[in-house]
This record gives C-alpha cells, structure tokens and sequence, in this order.
C-alpha cells in the first residue's frame, strides 16, 4: 500500500507528463485513483490524513456512522503503530465514495460541485456528458459511475477501459465493471478533450456495453472481417476486457482489420487456430477465461539514474531502462 508521501511524489510525475503530453489527463488521473487503493474508508472524509483527530471530527460530524470510531484501534488512546493505513510509519488518506472521486479530480484542477453523489449527479456544471450503463459506456476517457436508488445516487466511483475504482470498503480496485451493480455514468467537463479526440479516442458516438455474462453462451456466431452489428460489439468488449487494445474505433460493431489483429492475438495466446474468426473455441474462451495480466510502459524523462532506480523499487517488477538519444 502506497503512503500519502508516495502518492504525492507519484502526483507531481504524473502532472509533469500530462504538460507534456506524455500522459492523457485521464490516465493520469485513473492512474492517481489506483495508486490510492488499500486506504480507509471513513464517511465524510474527503482526503484528509488518516489520522485519530481526523476520524473524531468525522464522527463528530456524523455520529450515526460507529465504524469511523470501532475500525480505527487507536480511537481510545492508542498508537497508529501496527495500523494497516499506516504503513513504514508514514500517513495514508481517508475518503468516503464521493471524497474519493473529488480528491482525484482535484488533484488536476477540476472541482467536483456538490456535497454528495446526489448533487454532484445533479449539478450540469460537472459534466460533458452522462447517460446510462445499460446502453454503453464510453471508452478511453475516464468515467465516473453511479449507482441510482429510488430518486438518488447512493454510490459512485471511477470507470476506464472495462475497470472500476471505487471507495466503499476502502479504495478498491476491480479489473472487470461487475455487470448490473452500476446504473450511470458521467464524463466530467475536465475530459471533454480526451472524449472528442480523435487520434486516440473512437468516435464520440462509439461505447461499449457491460461485459457480457460467462453463464449466457447461447447465440454466439460466427464472426470475421466485414461483419457489423451488436454481436461484433460484444466481441470487441469482450477483447478490450481481456487486454486487448482497439485503439483506433474501439468497439464500434465493425469487424474490421483492427479488430481482427486483436482477435488473432487472443487466439495465439490460448492456444487456438489463429484465422482471426471468432468461432465457438474463440466465444468460449472470451467469455470463461481469466483476465489477461495488464502491462504498462511508462516512460520518464529528466531523472538521474538514482532517482530512477529509487521509483524502480516502489514498484516491485518495475523496469529501468536507460534510453540513448
């Protein structure tokens, strides 16, 4: 689990690589609300230091909500030492869900109106764009999701590319959007570039649905280049589910050579006839097997080999490699 120190150092590389266009805003932003993942949940908290006075003046706030006081040991007089959100002696922070997404957002400029989900939901000044989950998500561009009961939003949290980031119990990070647990999505006005971005985006138009249920494998066919349709766009989610990248259209209901390539990869990589057809050994696959493992190449400018090796060795399996211009 990253420190409040941690995540800060990490905030100041990310911004650097948005200004200079090494980063898209979103993914330095998703890339912020992960970093966070393992720190406490305390309602009312919007990023502040999870510290004993910070959880008293919560509770004193809202005292109905008793966890503030019982998941924190050292409520009572206590040390934080020994404490999950205390790691190597240094502080972590405290959000409830709509602290989390507002401390993210806030971290590049853009302050989310608004005191709750509700309201924040509520208020068109936040917002480029919204819409429903059960008719497609946009992809490529960081979305904020919520969950509608009766006349309100009692949830939200963080989508991108078929991922969820959330803060309920504690900030949680999930590698697949758990199908029919979220109702509405919005694009905050900060990230009405990267939506309309071409070059990198599909077109504005373009989403994508939920994943598609591993339990419901009836009426699958036969899929290759040239075919269009609602069943080409569930193959497509389902291969940007599993890691594969359809950088140019996305999942846009078009079999095209794009997605082809990406069909062919899978194949390769399972083991099957690699023709770039999705037949039923293809269908299956898509739909039962475990996510394919997400790598990264980040690339840093401007730090000494120290500084280098020192970022290295926060991230277990991270790479240094020395590029010669």
């Amino acid at each position: 689990m990253n420190t409040a120190k941690a995540v800060d150092e990490l905030l100041d590389i990310y911004r650097e690589s948005v200004a200079n266009g090494f980063m898209p805003l979103s993914e330095a932003c998703w890339n912020t609300a992960l970093a966070c993942v393992g720190w406490a949940y305390v309602f009312g908290a919007w990023g502040a230091e999870c510290t004993v006075s910070e959880r008293k003046k919560r509770l004193s706030y809202n005292p109905s909500h008793t966890t503030i006081k019982t998941a924190c040991k050292a409520f009572d007089g206590g040390t934080c030492s020994g404490c999950k959100w205390f790691p190597d002696k240094e502080r972590t922070r405290c959000f409830d869900c709509r602290g989390f997404t507002d401390w993210v957002l806030k971290q590049y400029g853009f302050d989310l109106a608004g005191e709750g989900a509700t309201s924040q939901w509520n208020t068109a000044a936040n917002w480029c764009r919204k819409g429903e989950v059960k008719d497609g998500i946009p992809q490529g561009v960081l979305i904020n999701l919520f969950i509608k009961k009766g006349d309100t939003m009692s949830h939200t949290g963080f989508y991108f590319n078929g991922e969820t980031c959330e803060c309920s119990n504690g900030v949680q990070h999930f590698a697949k959007m758990k199908a029919n647990r979220w109702t509405h999505w919005a694009v905050a006005k900060m990230f009405e570039e990267d939506l309309n971005h071409t070059h990198s985006l599909p077109p504005q138009n373009t989403t994508v649905k939920p994943p598609v249920s591993a339990d419901d494998k009836t009426d699958y066919p036969m899929l290759r280049r040239g075919d269009k349709g609602q069943k080409v766009r569930e193959l497509q989610t389902l291969l940007l589910n599993h890691g594969y990248a359809l950088p140019k259209y996305g999942a846009d209901g078009d079999f095209g050579a794009e997605t082809e390539k990406a069909v062919k990869a899978c194949q390769r990589d399972w083991g099957l006839k690699e023709d770039g057809v999705a037949g039923p050994k293809t269908w299956e696959k898509l739909l039962t097997a475990p996510d394919k493992p997400k790598h990264y190449e980040v690339t840093i400018t401007g730090l000494s080999e120290g500084e280098a090796e020192a970022l290295c060795n926060k991230y277990p399996g991270a790479i240094k490699k020395e590029m010669v211009s």
